[in-house]
Parts: C-alpha cells; structure tokens; sequence
C-alpha cells in the first residue's frame, strides 16, 4: 500500500522566484538534508526524461542515487520518481500564487514499501517522511526568501 504525505508552505516570493529556485538543482544542498551534490546527467535544464544525480547521505553513509524527471509543467509543477531505501518512490511539487507577491508551494511524495521497508510500521514510516518533507519545506521558503530579499535591496 503507498504510503503518501503532503507539506504545504507560503513562501514571501513570486512563483518565477521558487521555480526558478527549484529548477537550479545544484542548490537543492541548501534545502534538502540529505543531498550533498545534485546535478542534470548531461546538463541542461530541468525536463521530462532528465536524470538527476546526486551525492546524498542518508543514516551516516554516503552513496549516489538518482531520479527520473517525470514532469515539468513551467511554472505550475514538477514531479520525479526514484528511490527510498529499498521502494519505488515518487515526489513532486507544485506551484499557486497566494496573493501579495507570495507563493503556495507543496511538496508530496509517495512510496510503495516493499522488502525492508515493508516491515516498518507504516505510521513510523509515514512521520519519517512527513518530519523529512516539512523540513525541506522550511528550507526551501528560507532559501528562496533570502534570495528575494537580496534582489530587492540591490534594486
């Protein structure tokens, strides 16, 4: 059974501003805790069938991981499908103004348990995910906020 969680923040910037943000894999580091290095196999932009690479540490140990860009709709959402532990895992965002210049921005993520995983509570695992997801929300709006305030005060 998928498990799929769901974090919702407003982020003081455009939507341009967090999806341009977002797009620049290279700073997902700034947000993302466990991702050490990110980039686009091959460079370019951000597209449908794009690997994204990354060096990431998860539990004390290094190794690389990568997902597939399952989705890119400028400047609405973007979705990819990879791994979490040992199960097939989708996650994506999505974008909305909330007025005054603010952005709705949500994060959701899906996994399908199998093996290993399979054996841990489903509650457990779903706050695991949850704390993980709320927290890369939090960084994100942090990130991108700074971001906004520095292009204003050199205006």
């Amino acid at each position: 059974m998928t498990i799929r969680t769901e974090s919702r923040i407003i982020v003081a910037g455009e939507v341009s501003d967090v999806w341009d943000y977002l797009c620049d894999v290279a700073r997902w580091p700034e947000w993302a805790p466990t991702v050490l290095e990110c980039r686009i196999r091959g460079g370019g932009a951000l597209r449908p069938g794009a690997t994204v690479e990354q060096r990431a540490k998860d539990m004390g140990w290094n190794h690389s991981r990568s997902e597939q860009v399952t989705e890119v709709d400028a400047p609405n959402s973007m979705a990819f499908v990879g791994t979490m532990g040992t199960s097939e895992a989708r996650w994506g965002m999505e974008f909305g103004p909330a007025g005054e210049g603010r952005t709705d921005t949500m994060m959701w993520v899906e996994v399908d348990p199998v093996t290993i995983m399979r054996a841990l509570p489903r509650r457990m695992l779903r706050d695991r995910i949850q704390r993980v997801s709320d927290i890369e929300m939090a960084g994100i709006k942090a990130a991108v906020e700074s971001d906004v305030q520095a292009g204003a005060g050199s205006k």
